[in-house]
Protein backbone atom coordinates (compact mmCIF):
# COMPACT_ATOMS: atom_id res chain seq x y z
CA UNK A 1 0.00 0.00 0.00
CA UNK A 2 1.45 3.18 -0.66
CA UNK A 3 2.13 5.95 1.66
CA UNK A 4 -0.14 8.89 2.96
CA UNK A 5 0.64 12.61 1.67
CA UNK A 6 1.36 12.94 5.26
CA UNK A 7 3.64 10.37 5.27
CA UNK A 8 5.46 11.37 2.18
CA UNK A 9 5.29 15.08 2.90
CA UNK A 10 7.50 14.14 6.81
CA UNK A 11 10.27 11.76 4.39
CA UNK A 12 10.51 14.60 1.93
CA UNK A 13 11.29 17.48 5.10
CA UNK A 14 13.65 14.54 6.65
CA UNK A 15 15.47 14.06 3.36
CA UNK A 16 15.58 17.69 2.67
CA UNK A 17 17.38 18.22 6.22
CA UNK A 18 19.23 15.35 6.14
CA UNK A 19 20.97 16.59 3.09
CA UNK A 20 21.89 20.01 4.70
CA UNK A 21 19.37 21.70 2.36
CA UNK A 22 17.07 24.77 3.63
CA UNK A 23 14.43 26.87 2.28
CA UNK A 24 17.39 29.82 2.70
CA UNK A 25 19.97 27.88 0.86
CA UNK A 26 18.22 26.56 -2.15
CA UNK A 27 18.62 29.60 -4.16
CA UNK A 28 16.45 30.86 -7.68
CA UNK A 29 19.10 30.30 -10.51
CA UNK A 30 20.25 34.03 -12.52
CA UNK A 31 17.01 34.87 -15.00
CA UNK A 32 18.09 37.52 -16.59
CA UNK A 33 17.89 37.31 -20.12
CA UNK A 34 15.33 34.98 -20.44
CA UNK A 35 13.07 34.78 -24.40
CA UNK A 36 9.66 36.33 -23.67
CA UNK A 37 7.03 36.85 -26.80
CA UNK A 38 4.70 34.53 -26.36
CA UNK A 39 1.81 36.51 -25.13
CA UNK A 40 0.92 38.70 -28.23
CA UNK A 41 -1.63 40.81 -27.24
CA UNK A 42 -2.12 42.48 -30.95
CA UNK A 43 -3.15 40.19 -34.10
CA UNK A 44 0.15 39.61 -36.00
CA UNK A 45 -1.72 40.96 -39.23
CA UNK A 46 -2.21 44.04 -37.17
CA UNK A 47 0.89 44.97 -36.53
CA UNK A 48 1.53 46.37 -39.98
CA UNK A 49 -1.14 48.41 -39.72
CA UNK A 50 -0.11 49.95 -36.70
CA UNK A 51 3.07 50.81 -37.83
CA UNK A 52 1.23 52.82 -40.85
CA UNK A 53 -0.45 55.22 -38.51
CA UNK A 54 2.55 55.57 -36.60
CA UNK A 55 4.10 56.97 -39.88
CA UNK A 56 1.55 58.86 -40.98
CA UNK A 57 1.19 60.53 -37.49
CA UNK A 58 4.93 61.24 -37.88
CA UNK A 59 4.58 62.29 -41.62
CA UNK A 60 1.20 64.06 -41.49
CA UNK A 61 0.17 65.40 -37.77
CA UNK A 62 3.90 66.15 -37.29
CA UNK A 63 5.41 67.14 -33.54
CA UNK A 64 4.83 71.13 -32.34
CA UNK A 65 7.22 72.93 -29.32
CA UNK A 66 10.40 71.74 -31.67
CA UNK A 67 13.74 73.50 -30.30
CA UNK A 68 15.66 75.09 -32.93
CA UNK A 69 18.09 72.07 -32.66
CA UNK A 70 15.76 69.24 -33.18
CA UNK A 71 14.23 71.52 -36.50
CA UNK A 72 17.68 72.18 -37.56
CA UNK A 73 18.33 68.19 -37.15
CA UNK A 74 15.16 67.09 -38.95
CA UNK A 75 14.78 69.40 -41.44
CA UNK A 76 18.43 68.78 -42.71
CA UNK A 77 17.52 65.29 -42.86
CA UNK A 78 14.13 65.37 -45.23
CA UNK A 79 11.42 67.00 -42.30
CA UNK A 80 10.03 69.76 -42.95
CA UNK A 81 8.04 72.93 -40.79
CA UNK A 82 5.04 74.38 -41.53
CA UNK A 83 3.03 77.32 -41.33
CA UNK A 84 1.90 76.77 -37.87
CA UNK A 85 5.11 75.59 -36.35
CA UNK A 86 4.40 71.50 -36.56
CA UNK A 87 7.28 69.58 -37.15
CA UNK A 88 7.02 67.27 -39.99
CA UNK A 89 8.94 63.85 -40.22
CA UNK A 90 9.65 62.26 -43.85
CA UNK A 91 9.10 58.86 -45.23
CA UNK A 92 12.57 58.49 -45.97
CA UNK A 93 13.83 59.88 -42.84
CA UNK A 94 11.76 57.74 -40.45
CA UNK A 95 12.59 54.29 -42.99
CA UNK A 96 16.60 55.19 -42.72
CA UNK A 97 16.58 56.07 -38.36
CA UNK A 98 14.46 52.55 -38.22
CA UNK A 99 16.93 50.42 -40.30
CA UNK A 100 20.01 52.29 -38.87
CA UNK A 101 19.25 52.76 -35.36
CA UNK A 102 21.84 49.92 -33.07
CA UNK A 103 20.33 46.55 -31.84
CA UNK A 104 21.27 43.76 -29.73
CA UNK A 105 23.12 45.86 -27.57
CA UNK A 106 24.47 45.59 -23.99
CA UNK A 107 23.83 47.42 -20.86
CA UNK A 108 26.46 46.50 -18.55
CA UNK A 109 26.74 46.43 -15.01
CA UNK A 110 29.91 47.39 -12.96
CA UNK A 111 30.32 43.81 -12.27
CA UNK A 112 29.94 41.60 -16.00
CA UNK A 113 27.83 38.82 -13.76
CA UNK A 114 25.28 42.11 -14.18
CA UNK A 115 25.36 42.69 -17.98
CA UNK A 116 22.08 42.75 -19.87
CA UNK A 117 21.45 41.93 -23.52
CA UNK A 118 18.82 43.51 -25.18
CA UNK A 119 16.78 42.64 -27.79
CA UNK A 120 15.01 39.48 -29.25
CA UNK A 121 12.50 39.09 -26.58
CA UNK A 122 15.21 39.19 -23.96
CA UNK A 123 13.71 39.94 -20.24
CA UNK A 124 14.89 41.75 -17.53
CA UNK A 125 13.07 43.61 -14.69
CA UNK A 126 14.03 46.14 -12.17
CA UNK A 127 13.17 49.31 -9.99
CA UNK A 128 11.68 52.71 -11.07
CA UNK A 129 9.38 55.32 -10.39
CA UNK A 130 11.37 58.48 -9.19
CA UNK A 131 8.96 58.77 -6.20
CA UNK A 132 8.65 61.67 -3.93
CA UNK A 133 7.84 59.59 -0.83
CA UNK A 134 8.91 56.85 0.89
CA UNK A 135 6.86 54.74 3.43
CA UNK A 136 9.07 55.11 6.43
CA UNK A 137 10.52 51.63 7.78
CA UNK A 138 9.86 52.78 11.61
CA UNK A 139 6.61 54.35 11.55
CA UNK A 140 5.11 53.11 8.53
CA UNK A 141 3.86 56.87 7.24
CA UNK A 142 4.84 58.05 4.32
CA UNK A 143 7.53 61.29 4.36
CA UNK A 144 9.24 62.95 1.86
CA UNK A 145 12.29 60.44 0.44
CA UNK A 146 15.87 61.87 0.79
CA UNK A 147 18.93 61.07 -0.57
CA UNK A 148 20.01 58.18 2.28
CA UNK A 149 16.45 56.47 0.66
CA UNK A 150 17.91 56.71 -2.66
CA UNK A 151 21.10 54.80 -1.51
CA UNK A 152 18.96 52.01 0.63
CA UNK A 153 17.02 51.55 -2.17
CA UNK A 154 19.98 50.85 -4.82
CA UNK A 155 21.61 48.91 -1.62
CA UNK A 156 18.68 46.57 -1.55
CA UNK A 157 18.57 45.76 -5.55
CA UNK A 158 21.82 44.99 -5.38
CA UNK A 159 21.53 42.62 -2.82
CA UNK A 160 18.41 40.38 -4.43
CA UNK A 161 18.76 38.07 -7.45
CA UNK A 162 15.70 38.45 -9.09
CA UNK A 163 15.74 42.46 -9.87
CA UNK A 164 18.57 42.91 -12.99
CA UNK A 165 18.81 46.62 -12.96
CA UNK A 166 18.59 49.73 -10.63
CA UNK A 167 16.63 52.65 -12.13
CA UNK A 168 16.30 55.92 -9.50
CA UNK A 169 12.84 54.77 -7.66
CA UNK A 170 13.20 57.84 -5.44
CA UNK A 171 13.63 61.41 -5.72
CA UNK A 172 16.25 62.72 -3.06
CA UNK A 173 13.84 65.96 -1.86
CA UNK A 174 16.67 67.14 0.74
CA UNK A 175 18.60 68.20 -2.48
CA UNK A 176 18.61 72.06 -2.42
CA UNK A 177 19.09 72.45 -6.29
CA UNK A 178 18.90 70.43 -9.58
CA UNK A 179 22.61 70.42 -9.94
CA UNK A 180 22.97 68.54 -6.13
CA UNK A 181 20.41 66.44 -7.22
CA UNK A 182 21.58 65.69 -10.33
CA UNK A 183 25.32 65.03 -9.36
CA UNK A 184 24.00 62.99 -6.18
CA UNK A 185 21.61 60.94 -7.72
CA UNK A 186 23.99 59.54 -9.77
CA UNK A 187 26.38 58.99 -7.06
CA UNK A 188 24.55 57.30 -4.94
CA UNK A 189 22.84 54.96 -7.74
CA UNK A 190 26.25 54.03 -8.66
CA UNK A 191 27.65 53.82 -5.36
CA UNK A 192 24.68 51.42 -4.12
CA UNK A 193 24.93 49.01 -6.76
CA UNK A 194 27.06 46.73 -8.99
CA UNK A 195 23.89 46.49 -11.56
CA UNK A 196 22.89 48.78 -14.27
CA UNK A 197 21.97 52.31 -13.23
CA UNK A 198 18.92 54.48 -14.94
CA UNK A 199 19.78 57.48 -13.61
CA UNK A 200 17.92 60.98 -14.75
CA UNK A 201 19.22 64.86 -15.29
CA UNK A 202 17.62 67.71 -15.36
CA UNK A 203 19.36 70.06 -17.61
CA UNK A 204 21.23 69.47 -20.11
CA UNK A 205 24.87 71.59 -18.51
CA UNK A 206 24.77 68.50 -16.08
CA UNK A 207 25.31 65.73 -18.19
CA UNK A 208 28.34 66.27 -18.98
CA UNK A 209 29.28 65.76 -15.06
CA UNK A 210 27.20 62.93 -14.83
CA UNK A 211 29.42 61.11 -17.49
CA UNK A 212 32.72 62.71 -16.69
CA UNK A 213 31.75 60.44 -12.96
CA UNK A 214 31.26 57.21 -14.61
CA UNK A 215 34.38 57.68 -16.69
CA UNK A 216 36.35 57.84 -13.53
CA UNK A 217 34.98 55.16 -12.31
CA UNK A 218 35.43 53.22 -15.58
CA UNK A 219 38.97 54.37 -15.98
CA UNK A 220 38.31 55.86 -18.94
CA UNK A 221 35.74 57.58 -21.21
CA UNK A 222 37.14 54.86 -23.96
CA UNK A 223 36.36 52.44 -20.47
CA UNK A 224 32.78 53.37 -20.49
CA UNK A 225 31.75 53.52 -23.68
CA UNK A 226 33.13 49.97 -24.47
CA UNK A 227 31.23 48.97 -20.84
CA UNK A 228 28.00 51.22 -20.43
CA UNK A 229 26.80 50.42 -16.76
CA UNK A 230 24.77 53.59 -16.60
CA UNK A 231 22.06 55.06 -18.80
CA UNK A 232 19.28 58.27 -19.17
CA UNK A 233 15.84 58.23 -18.44
CA UNK A 234 14.64 60.88 -20.78
CA UNK A 235 11.03 62.18 -21.84
CA UNK A 236 11.64 64.09 -24.87
CA UNK A 237 8.18 64.15 -26.04
CA UNK A 238 4.80 65.79 -24.20
CA UNK A 239 2.19 63.65 -25.72
CA UNK A 240 -0.07 65.07 -27.73
CA UNK A 241 2.49 65.59 -29.67
CA UNK A 242 5.07 68.25 -28.24
CA UNK A 243 8.90 68.21 -27.35
CA UNK A 244 10.42 69.09 -24.48
CA UNK A 245 13.12 71.57 -24.78
CA UNK A 246 14.54 70.85 -21.55
CA UNK A 247 14.56 66.88 -22.22
CA UNK A 248 15.80 67.25 -26.12
CA UNK A 249 18.58 68.98 -24.58
CA UNK A 250 19.71 66.63 -22.17
CA UNK A 251 19.02 63.79 -24.80
CA UNK A 252 21.28 65.85 -27.30
CA UNK A 253 23.74 65.85 -25.16
CA UNK A 254 23.99 62.24 -23.57
CA UNK A 255 23.90 61.32 -27.71
CA UNK A 256 26.74 62.98 -28.10
CA UNK A 257 28.50 61.53 -25.23
CA UNK A 258 28.07 58.13 -26.02
CA UNK A 259 25.40 57.87 -22.96
CA UNK A 260 23.21 55.13 -23.78
CA UNK A 261 19.23 56.83 -23.38
CA UNK A 262 16.17 56.07 -23.07
CA UNK A 263 13.78 57.95 -25.37
CA UNK A 264 10.43 57.17 -22.82
CA UNK A 265 6.99 58.85 -23.52
CA UNK A 266 4.32 58.54 -21.13
CA UNK A 267 0.44 59.04 -22.44
CA UNK A 268 -2.32 58.71 -20.72
CA UNK A 269 -5.16 57.02 -22.33
CA UNK A 270 -8.59 59.40 -22.89
CA UNK A 271 -6.93 62.17 -21.48
CA UNK A 272 -3.09 63.24 -23.21
CA UNK A 273 -3.76 59.96 -25.83
CA UNK A 274 -6.80 58.64 -27.21
CA UNK A 275 -9.47 56.69 -25.31
CA UNK A 276 -9.16 53.98 -27.77
CA UNK A 277 -6.16 51.25 -27.04
CA UNK A 278 -5.08 50.88 -30.71
CA UNK A 279 -5.07 55.27 -31.21
CA UNK A 280 -2.86 55.53 -27.57
CA UNK A 281 -0.29 53.10 -29.01
CA UNK A 282 0.06 54.40 -32.24
CA UNK A 283 0.55 58.24 -30.74
CA UNK A 284 2.81 56.92 -28.02
CA UNK A 285 4.98 54.87 -30.25
CA UNK A 286 4.96 58.21 -32.68
CA UNK A 287 6.33 60.49 -30.21
CA UNK A 288 9.01 57.99 -28.77
CA UNK A 289 10.26 57.44 -32.34
CA UNK A 290 10.33 61.78 -32.62
CA UNK A 291 12.75 61.37 -30.00
CA UNK A 292 15.03 58.49 -30.94
CA UNK A 293 15.12 59.73 -34.59
CA UNK A 294 16.98 62.86 -32.85
CA UNK A 295 19.11 61.11 -30.89
CA UNK A 296 19.52 58.73 -33.87
CA UNK A 297 20.45 62.07 -36.27
CA UNK A 298 22.88 63.41 -33.34
CA UNK A 299 24.99 60.03 -32.94
CA UNK A 300 23.68 56.80 -35.50
CA UNK A 301 26.13 54.97 -33.06
CA UNK A 302 23.64 56.28 -29.61
CA UNK A 303 22.61 53.66 -27.71
CA UNK A 304 18.57 54.14 -27.62
CA UNK A 305 16.00 52.21 -25.85
CA UNK A 306 12.34 52.80 -27.29
CA UNK A 307 10.44 53.60 -23.85
CA UNK A 308 6.81 53.80 -24.65
CA UNK A 309 4.68 53.86 -21.59
CA UNK A 310 0.94 53.93 -22.81
CA UNK A 311 -0.64 54.48 -19.38
CA UNK A 312 -4.38 54.71 -18.32
CA UNK A 313 -6.62 57.16 -16.57
CA UNK A 314 -9.50 55.98 -14.03
CA UNK A 315 -12.58 58.01 -14.91
CA UNK A 316 -13.53 58.12 -11.65
CA UNK A 317 -10.62 60.18 -10.49
CA UNK A 318 -8.42 61.31 -13.53
CA UNK A 319 -5.47 59.88 -11.83
CA UNK A 320 -3.12 57.76 -13.81
CA UNK A 321 -4.34 54.20 -12.95
CA UNK A 322 -0.88 51.65 -12.76
CA UNK A 323 -2.32 48.27 -12.07
CA UNK A 324 -5.01 48.44 -14.24
CA UNK A 325 -5.63 45.21 -16.57
CA UNK A 326 -6.06 47.94 -19.45
CA UNK A 327 -2.81 49.17 -18.82
CA UNK A 328 -1.45 45.99 -18.30
CA UNK A 329 -1.85 44.85 -22.02
CA UNK A 330 -1.25 48.42 -23.34
CA UNK A 331 2.32 47.79 -22.45
CA UNK A 332 2.03 43.59 -23.27
CA UNK A 333 1.47 45.70 -26.86
CA UNK A 334 3.64 48.48 -26.80
CA UNK A 335 6.48 45.82 -26.30
CA UNK A 336 5.11 43.64 -29.27
CA UNK A 337 5.29 46.86 -31.71
CA UNK A 338 8.82 46.96 -30.27
CA UNK A 339 9.84 43.68 -31.19
CA UNK A 340 7.90 44.01 -34.57
CA UNK A 341 10.52 46.82 -34.77
CA UNK A 342 13.20 45.30 -33.62
CA UNK A 343 13.99 48.31 -31.15
CA UNK A 344 15.80 47.53 -27.91
CA UNK A 345 13.12 48.56 -25.49
CA UNK A 346 11.29 49.13 -22.25
CA UNK A 347 8.39 49.60 -20.52
CA UNK A 348 6.60 49.98 -17.27
CA UNK A 349 4.97 47.59 -15.52
CA UNK A 350 4.54 46.63 -11.62
CA UNK A 351 3.17 50.49 -10.72
CA UNK A 352 0.09 49.37 -8.33
CA UNK A 353 -2.00 51.79 -6.93
CA UNK A 354 -1.91 50.33 -3.79
CA UNK A 355 -0.51 52.29 -0.96
CA UNK A 356 1.20 49.46 1.00
CA UNK A 357 2.47 45.97 -0.18
CA UNK A 358 -1.00 44.78 0.18
CA UNK A 359 -3.03 41.78 -1.56
CA UNK A 360 -4.57 44.64 -3.85
CA UNK A 361 -0.26 45.58 -4.96
CA UNK A 362 0.54 41.78 -4.98
CA UNK A 363 -2.14 40.85 -7.63
CA UNK A 364 -1.84 44.39 -9.68
CA UNK A 365 2.11 43.75 -10.29
CA UNK A 366 2.09 40.35 -11.08
CA UNK A 367 -0.82 41.14 -13.85
CA UNK A 368 0.84 43.78 -15.05
CA UNK A 369 4.45 42.49 -14.75
CA UNK A 370 3.59 39.19 -16.35
CA UNK A 371 1.76 40.65 -19.23
CA UNK A 372 5.14 42.93 -20.55
CA UNK A 373 7.43 39.57 -19.78
CA UNK A 374 5.34 36.96 -21.86
CA UNK A 375 5.21 40.28 -24.51
CA UNK A 376 9.35 40.12 -24.59
CA UNK A 377 9.87 43.36 -22.85
CA UNK A 378 13.63 43.84 -22.80
CA UNK A 379 13.22 45.73 -19.77
CA UNK A 380 10.67 46.23 -17.36
CA UNK A 381 10.87 49.39 -15.08
CA UNK A 382 9.21 49.33 -11.97
CA UNK A 383 8.59 46.07 -11.44
CA UNK A 384 9.85 46.18 -7.84
CA UNK A 385 9.47 48.45 -5.07
CA UNK A 386 6.66 50.72 -6.16
CA UNK A 387 3.63 52.00 -4.64
CA UNK A 388 0.87 54.49 -4.90
CA UNK A 389 0.93 54.57 -8.83
CA UNK A 390 4.14 55.55 -8.84
CA UNK A 391 4.13 58.50 -6.05
CA UNK A 392 5.55 56.24 -3.13
CA UNK A 393 8.33 53.82 -2.93
CA UNK A 394 7.98 51.19 0.21
CA UNK A 395 11.77 49.70 0.91
CA UNK A 396 9.86 46.09 1.77
CA UNK A 397 8.22 45.76 -1.32
CA UNK A 398 11.12 45.44 -2.85
CA UNK A 399 11.89 42.21 -0.93
CA UNK A 400 8.80 40.90 -1.37
CA UNK A 401 8.53 41.76 -5.05
CA UNK A 402 11.57 39.72 -5.55
CA UNK A 403 10.35 36.32 -4.96
CA UNK A 404 7.31 37.82 -6.92
CA UNK A 405 9.97 38.12 -9.99
CA UNK A 406 11.42 34.85 -9.40
CA UNK A 407 8.24 33.27 -10.12
CA UNK A 408 7.05 35.34 -12.85
CA UNK A 409 10.53 35.32 -14.51
CA UNK A 410 10.71 31.31 -14.02
CA UNK A 411 6.97 31.25 -15.80
CA UNK A 412 8.93 32.46 -19.18
CA UNK A 413 10.95 29.00 -19.33
CA UNK A 414 9.47 26.60 -22.11
CA UNK A 415 9.15 23.03 -20.90
CA UNK A 416 11.58 21.05 -22.01
CA UNK A 417 10.41 17.21 -23.58
CA UNK A 418 12.83 14.78 -24.66
CA UNK A 419 13.56 10.91 -23.07
CA UNK A 420 14.61 11.73 -19.87
CA UNK A 421 11.89 14.52 -19.33
CA UNK A 422 9.17 12.43 -19.80
CA UNK A 423 10.65 10.06 -17.47
CA UNK A 424 9.24 6.72 -18.78
CA UNK A 425 11.38 4.19 -17.48
CA UNK A 426 11.19 6.30 -13.93
CA UNK A 427 7.22 6.12 -14.07
CA UNK A 428 7.11 2.44 -15.13
CA UNK A 429 10.19 1.51 -11.65
CA UNK A 430 8.12 3.49 -9.54
CA UNK A 431 4.57 2.10 -9.96
CA UNK A 432 6.64 -1.43 -9.81
CA UNK A 433 8.01 -0.38 -6.61
CA UNK A 434 7.86 2.46 -3.84
CA UNK A 435 5.04 3.97 -5.60
CA UNK A 436 6.47 7.60 -5.71
CA UNK A 437 9.46 9.36 -6.43
CA UNK A 438 11.32 11.26 -3.29
CA UNK A 439 13.96 8.48 -3.03
CA UNK A 440 15.37 9.19 -7.26
CA UNK A 441 18.71 10.69 -7.38
CA UNK A 442 17.72 13.03 -10.03
CA UNK A 443 14.15 13.82 -7.77
CA UNK A 444 16.71 16.05 -5.24
CA UNK A 445 18.78 16.77 -8.41
CA UNK A 446 16.20 18.47 -10.17
CA UNK A 447 14.18 20.07 -7.10
CA UNK A 448 17.16 22.22 -6.69
CA UNK A 449 18.59 23.18 -10.50
CA UNK A 450 14.66 23.77 -12.06
CA UNK A 451 13.02 24.65 -9.26
CA UNK A 452 12.66 28.57 -8.02
CA UNK A 453 12.23 28.97 -4.22
CA UNK A 454 10.84 32.08 -2.46
CA UNK A 455 12.64 33.89 -0.15
CA UNK A 456 9.98 34.98 2.09
CA UNK A 457 6.74 33.72 0.73
CA UNK A 458 5.77 30.79 3.07
CA UNK A 459 4.84 27.38 2.42
CA UNK A 460 5.18 25.79 5.60
CA UNK A 461 2.56 24.34 7.14
CA UNK A 462 -0.13 26.06 9.41
CA UNK A 463 1.06 24.65 12.83
CA UNK A 464 4.28 25.81 11.50
CA UNK A 465 3.58 29.39 10.45
CA UNK A 466 1.67 29.49 13.73
CA UNK A 467 4.43 28.30 16.32
CA UNK A 468 6.62 31.14 14.32
CA UNK A 469 4.75 34.05 14.92
CA UNK A 470 1.93 33.79 12.42
CA UNK A 471 3.48 36.91 10.39
CA UNK A 472 2.13 38.34 7.56
CA UNK A 473 4.60 38.62 4.69
CA UNK A 474 4.92 42.49 5.24
CA UNK A 475 6.36 41.79 8.90
CA UNK A 476 8.72 39.11 7.27
CA UNK A 477 9.55 41.46 4.52
CA UNK A 478 10.73 44.42 6.88
CA UNK A 479 12.61 42.31 8.92
CA UNK A 480 14.45 41.46 5.86
CA UNK A 481 14.99 44.37 4.57
CA UNK A 482 16.60 45.70 8.30
CA UNK A 483 18.85 43.01 8.21
CA UNK A 484 20.15 43.92 4.52
CA UNK A 485 20.23 47.47 5.36
CA UNK A 486 22.49 47.08 8.07
CA UNK A 487 25.13 44.75 6.65
CA UNK A 488 25.21 45.32 2.91
CA UNK A 489 27.44 47.92 1.98
CA UNK A 490 29.01 47.58 -1.64
CA UNK A 491 32.48 47.85 -1.62
CA UNK A 492 32.94 47.93 -5.26
CA UNK A 493 33.95 52.01 -5.91
CA UNK A 494 37.22 51.37 -3.97
CA UNK A 495 38.19 54.26 -1.38
CA UNK A 496 40.94 55.99 -3.12
CA UNK A 497 38.55 56.36 -5.96
CA UNK A 498 35.63 57.70 -3.67
CA UNK A 499 38.00 60.06 -2.41
CA UNK A 500 38.55 61.56 -5.98
CA UNK A 501 35.17 61.52 -6.58
CA UNK A 502 34.68 63.70 -3.25
CA UNK A 503 37.19 65.94 -4.12
CA UNK A 504 35.67 66.03 -7.99
CA UNK A 505 32.19 66.67 -7.08
CA UNK A 506 29.74 67.93 -4.31
CA UNK A 507 28.71 64.65 -3.05
CA UNK A 508 26.82 64.72 -0.18
CA UNK A 509 26.11 61.61 1.05
CA UNK A 510 28.24 60.98 3.92
CA UNK A 511 31.48 58.55 3.83
CA UNK A 512 30.32 57.67 7.65
CA UNK A 513 26.33 56.67 6.48
CA UNK A 514 27.99 54.28 3.88
CA UNK A 515 29.34 51.27 6.06
CA UNK A 516 28.17 48.77 8.15
CA UNK A 517 28.16 50.42 12.61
Amino acid sequence: MTESVTGVRAKSKRRRRGAGLSRAAISAPRSGGIVGGRYQPLNPLDLPRLDQAVRKILIDVGMSEAPDSVVERVTAAGGSLDADGRLHFSAELIESALNGMPRDFTLCGQSPEHDMQLGGGRVHVGSGGAAPLVLDLDSGRYRESNLRDLYAAARLVDSLDNIHFFSRSLVARDMPDLHSLDINTAYACLAGTRKHVFSAVSLAAHVEEVAEMCFRIAGSRAAFLERPFLSLNINPPVPPLRFDADSCAVLAEAARLGIPLHSNTFGQMGASSPVTMAGTIAQTIAETLSGMIFAWLINPQAKIIFGTRPLVTDLRTGAMSGGSGEGAIAMAASAQMANYYGLPNSTIAGATDSKIADAQSGYEKCLTVTLAAQAGSNLITQAGGMQASLMGCALESYVIDNDMLGGILKSLTAIEVNDETLALDAIDEVVHGEGHFLGRPETLQRMQSDFVYPDIGDRRTIDDWEADGGKDIREVARERTRQILQTHYPTHIAAELDAQLRDRFDIRLPRAEMEAA
